[in-house]
Formats: C-alpha cells, structure tokens, sequence
C-alpha cells in the first residue's frame, strides 16, 4: 500500500519556488525588478492584456490549477488518467475537440502505484506512455527519500523543464500538499500557492484530485470538496464526478463544472467505467464518454424527488462553511461576504446559517463595519489585525431595517 508523505511548512515551498522563478527571470525576485525592499507595483499600462491559454477549452487551463472531486468509487483518477492520455496522444476529449498538441505529463500519486494501477489505466486509455513521467521520490545528497513538494519543488520545477513540453501535472490527493489542517482556510491557501505558483511557472495545467466530504447531497458540489473551501476558492475550475439517477430511473454517471473563474461554470459529460484487458493477465478500468448535459452542477447532481433534504443539505454546508471562515477569528462580514461569493453559498443561506449557529454580530466603532464571531468566543478579545480595529459596541447591537433585514448584511 502506498504511503502519502508528510510535508513541510508552505513558507519554505513558497521561497523555493520563488528563488526558482527568479532564476529564470520570472519571479518576485527577477533582476528587471527593483531591488530595495518594499511593496511591488506595475503600472496597468506597461501590461499587455493576454487570452487564457486552454489545454482543453473551458475545462483545463495552461498554468492554472484545477481541482477534480467525487464521492469514493466514481472514477476519478481514471478520468484523471484519461484526460492525461488525451494529452499525450493529442486525441480528441469528450465534447469532440481536439487537444492541439501532444503534451508531457507528470503524475504524483499518494494513492495508487504506477506499474499495476496507473499505467495500466493510461494503456487502456490508449496514451502514449512515452510521453508520462511518475514522481516516485527525491535524492538528496545520493539518498532516495519519498518526494517532498515543499522542500523539492524548485527542483521539480528544474526537472519539468528538464522534459520540456510538461502540458499536465496531476496531483492525487491533492490534500496530501497541505502540511497542516486541511480544513483551515488560511492554512490550506499557504498550502497550496507553490502548486499555484508551479502552474504558473511551467504553463502546465495542475489537476488535483479530491473527494467530496460525507453529506451535502442537494448543496452546491463545491461546497462538497473535502477539506477548506479553500480548495475550491484556490482552484480556477471545479470538476465533479458523480453517480446520480438517470432518467429511465437507473445509475448514471456525469462530470458537471462545479465552478470556473475563467469561462463557463456550467455543463458536463455522461460517461462510463469499463474494465478492459490491456495485456494478458493485466485488467484496467477505462473512461467511455456519453453525451453532453446542460444545466448546473449542482442540478444535474442533484435528485428531484430530494426537495426540501436538498434544502436542509444547502443550509448545512452554508453551516460548515461558516464554521470554516470564521475558526477561532472575529471575521469582518466584508471577508465573509467575499469568501461566500467564491465559494458559490448564497448570502441569505449563509445568514440563516449564522442563525443557527448564533454567531455574534457586532458593529465596529468608528465607522469600521461589522464583525461576526462563533458564539464560543463571545467573550474573547479580538485580533486587531484580523478585526481591523474592532471594537465592541453594546452588548446587543443587530439593528434591523423596516423590512426587519438585519443591517450587518
């Protein structure tokens, strides 16, 4: 059974990489910049505007990361390996489009071993296996020890470019790169910039691969993905794989959009597992793509007949989502009005949320705007650098409009 290593602290991968980049002239520290400490700015009109570069149009991005999720069982990383084979071959996905070049592709696994797992699957698939290169360790000083992200990352930046035409990188599980809790948001955030500045670095699409956490049937998928909304929020498109219930009433499987910052959010794919003998003895399982779906993800995810549980389940993730913003922190509502956009929760969910929960909401003096907090830290004294400044009003101070709308948003 493989073992998913353990991490470094995010700041080290960040400098890293960063020292990386700046090598290459491409990074915070490149010589064209100026070199006294301080902020750095770039003038609007010295920037020249540019399309995003797909490696599948409106599903996969060059440079930018990409979070797959599902429940357990439902064919993620053979869709992962699918999509990889495409790339490699130059084939044709799922919506007819051809993939306009062959790619290289990188897999790091935690999860599955290449020789009687991955690459069977990337067989079946029909990739040029040439052309897939498997992250199974680092050495250090002519020691193997397993791959760390963050203390190997400028040198896995080296190494990709080293192959040259690195258009995948596909991380499987993805949680495996966050060192510290991964349902915190900040943590996960820091965790996840150096795949973020990696992506950016190499122009590779960086897939990563998640599960949906137990529950939230009816909730926005995104919302589904294990961990901090974070990886959601981080990611620039949001890809789902489910089992629902198709129209004669049995099982299908679809892969919806979740979310995308960078085109549509919406649409998928029906599709199918099979298991195919690519070699006598050696059995993989394989994608087949069905037909295109219309509709959001969370539509084409969601029963029907479900009705208020897909209610309950939306006031529930808007629940957890709250508990995930606001931690141990006195949160500005701004912030959380922010993350709720990202994450795709409607403000009047996350309202009725606070509700149940009875989060405190209290108004800043000076004209610093509101406050909420878990009721566990009614009493305690706020962050002043997270607050902004806060400071308590009177003990009850939610003031409500004439249409009884509470005025702290």
């Amino acid at each position: 059974m493989s073992v998913v290593p353990k991490f470094a602290p995010a700041d080290e991968a960040r400098s890293r990489i960063d020292a990386a980049m700046a090598e290459r002239g491409t990074g915070p520290g490149s010589s064209n910049l100026a070199t006294e400490d301080g902020v750095i700015l770039v003038n609007g009109a010295s920037l020249k505007p540019q399309p995003v570069r797909w490696l599948w149009r409106h599903w996969l991005a060059c440079g930018k990361l990409h979070i797959l999720a599902g429940a357990p069982g439902e064919g993620k990383t053979t869709i992962a390996q699918a999509v990889a084979a495409t790339t490699t071959c130059a084939g044709r996905w799922p919506d007819g489009t051809s993939c306009e070049r062959r790619g290289n592709v990188v897999i790091w696994s935690g999860e599955d071993d290449p020789t009687d797992t991955l690459l069977p699957r990337l067989m079946a698939a029909g990739a040029d296996v040439s052309r897939v290169h498997f992250v199974t360790g680092a050495r250090i000083e002519g020691e193997v020890v397993p791959f760390d992200p963050a203390r190997d990352l400028a040198q896995l930046l080296a190494a990709l470019e080293h192959i040259g035409g690195v258009s995948l990188l596909i991380v499987d599980p993805v949680v495996s790169a966050v060192a510290g809790d991964s349902h915190k948001n900040t943590e996960v955030r820091r965790a996840l910039q150096p795949l973020v500045d990696l992506a950016a670095a190499t122009g590779a699409a960086v897939l990563g691969i998640s599960h949906f956490s137990k529950g939230g049937q009816g909730a926005d998928p995104t919302m589904r993905v294990n961990g901090s909304i974070a990886f959601g929020a981080v990611a620039r498109v949001v890809m789902v794989a489910a089992r629902v219930k198709g129209d004669d009433g049995g099982p299908r499987r679809i892969l919806a959009r979740s979310k995308s910052n960078i085109g549509p959010d919406d649409g998928g794919f029906e599709y199918a597992l099979e298991q195919v003998e690519v070699r006598p003895g050696i059995e993989a399982s394989r994608v087949l793509w069905g037909k295109a779906v219309e509709g959001t993800a969370r539509e084409l995810l969601t029963d029907p007949d479900d009705g208020d549980e897909g209610d309950k389940s939306a006031r529930d993730s808007a629940a957890d989502f709250l508990q995930q913003v606001l931690g141990e922190d006195v949160v500005p509502v701004k912030t959380i009005e922010m993350e709720a956009r990202t994450a795709g929760v409607a403000w009047r969910t996350v309202r009725r949320a606070a509700d149940r929960l009875g989060v405190r909401k209290r108004k800043g003096g000076m004209g610093a705007g509101w406050y909420w907090s878990l009721p566990k830290l009614a009493t305690k004294a706020p962050n002043l650098s997270t607050a902004g400044g806060w400071t308590p009003s009177a003990p009850s101070v939610d003031t409500f409009d004439d249409e009884g709308e509470s005025d702290e948003r």
